[in-house]
């Protein structure tokens, strides 16, 4: 059971608490209980206290970092099993499987699913290689996966294959291989590798077991594989674990987890990208694919984006000219705020149109339209504002503006604000753009 507030009092120093930026210790405490402040900001605790509550302080998924510095992956953490109670901590990754047959072949591809939404770069994070039977070839398969500077997993139950791989898989390494037989030479090759063991089970009691095991041994940096024989044991398997560790405080299943698809969606493109969406929801740390297209990739990784981002700060997009369709400085502007969804609609009906664009991105706080408008954040003054700080009309020639249909109220304010501009209300709802600029340019 978590900690209260009044046990950690108990053990904290009672000194000037001024040092930990708070009134008393008793609200230091009482922060530290609700995970709003670190342990380590007391100054005044000992080494044997900060031991001591440390582990029945910190989240009840554990927080696994693969690799080190600024290329390290971070995964778990997690506190709440609804994005909607608070937010979730790490966002899952993506690996996709290869083995000695066909790397070549497919590691070009995965490599084209790398692109940037929102600032957030999007690609294949993990290389899942799998070991057929050939120690010397797993390895050299190793090695190339490597090279391409992607995590890797290594699927190997063979001690001796698993110890050639970790000598070339890098730093970024997750050995995917510990079970109820080889346990104890698994975490002793990924202990004295710095990697993270990744453990499975033929059912959860075993896995539970095994788990235990690991501990008694002092191997804590531990990832979960639940996957099992079917979709629906897999589906199970994740939301117990997960609900064992967030509802129950079961700390021996407080661990990431993995989910090998290949194994589940047998080789099913369609099956395996519905499966993806799933477990991204629940609640795959790690996700395994036998491949991503480009295609799959951007409906996925938006959903993944969606998720994992705190709901309390909304998603936007950079103020700034975006040139659509070959747009130059004498072609028309188009204005709308920085809401991230706002922009993704208009500007794929922008550019539906072909009609060579300049749209213009202000600062609105990253709400929608009305919201904007409601809240003062989208104006002719802030748009005034923006034009004079992004140099618009040095940078474009022409004095067109187009403005949301929504905010129409906002025209003669503009005019004003914007003297020698001619501003214009676009329709209300964005899918009538692609007809409306079509005529306003045969006008």
């Amino acid at each position: 059971m978590a900690l209260k507030g009044l046990d950690i009092f108990k053990l904290t120093p009672k000194t000037n608490c001024k040092d930990c930026g708070n009134p008393t210790c008793m609200a230091f405490a009482m922060k530290v209980a609700q995970g709003a402040v670190a342990l380590d900001k007391c100054p005044h605790m000992s080494d044997d206290v900060k031991a001591q509550l440390g582990d029945a302080t910190a989240p009840p998924m554990k927080k696994i970092e693969v690799g080190s510095g600024d290329d390290k992956f971070t995964l778990g953490g997690e506190t709440v099993l609804f994005r909607h109670d608070k937010t979730f901590v790490s966002k899952n990754l993506y690996a996709v499987a290869v083995c000695e047959n066909g790397i070549d072949e497919k590691l070009p591809e995965i490599l084209k699913v790398d692109y940037d939404r929102l600032g957030e770069r999007m690609y294949v994070e993990f290389l899942y290689v799998m070991y057929r039977g050939d120690a010397a070839k797993f390895a050299e398969t190793v090695q190339k996966a490597a090279a391409e500077g992607r995590g890797i997993i290594l699927e190997v139950t063979d001690e001796e294959a698993a110890k050639a791989a970790l000598a070339v898989a890098g730093d970024r390494v997750i050995l995917s291989g510990a079970n109820a037989s080889n346990y104890a030479a698994f975490s002793k090759l990924a202990t004295d590798a710095k990697a993270v063991l990744g453990v499975s089970g033929a059912s959860l009691d075993e896995l539970y077991d095994t788990v235990t095991a690991l501990e008694k041994l002092g191997n804590k940096n531990l990832i979960l594989d639940v996957a099992g024989e079917t979709v629906k044991e897999t589906f199970a398997n994740a939301v117990q674990i997960r609900r064992a560790a967030l509802k129950d405080n079961d700390r021996t299943f407080g661990y990431p987890s993995l989910v090998n698809l290949h194994k589940v969606a047998h080789g099913d493109a369609h099956l395996q990208t519905a499966l993806a969406a799933l477990f991204t929801l629940k609640y795959g740390s790690i996700i395994v694919m036998d491949g991503v297209s480009y295609a799959q990739a951007l409906p996925l990784y938006g959903l993944r984006q969606n998720i994992y981002t705190d709901p309390q700060k909304p998603m936007k997009v950079e103020p700034g000219i975006y040139t659509l369709n070959g747009a130059d400085e004498n072609s028309v502007c188009v204005t709308t705020v920085d809401f991230a969804l706002t922009y993704f609609v208009v500007s794929g009906e922008l550019e539906r149109s072909g009609v060579p664009l300049n749209l213009l991105i202000s600062d609105a706080g990253g709400y929608s339209v009305l919201t904007a408008w409601a809240a003062g954040k989208l104006s002719a003054n802030s748009i005034a504002k923006f034009f004079k700080e992004q140099e618009i009309e040095s940078k474009i020639k022409s004095r067109t503006l187009v403005i949301p249909g929504k905010v129409a109220v906002l025209k003669g304010e503009i005019e004003e604000k914007l003297p020698g501009w001619t501003v214009v209300v676009a329709p209300n709802e964005a899918v009538e753009l692609v007809k409306f600029f079509k005529e306003f340019v045969k006008a």
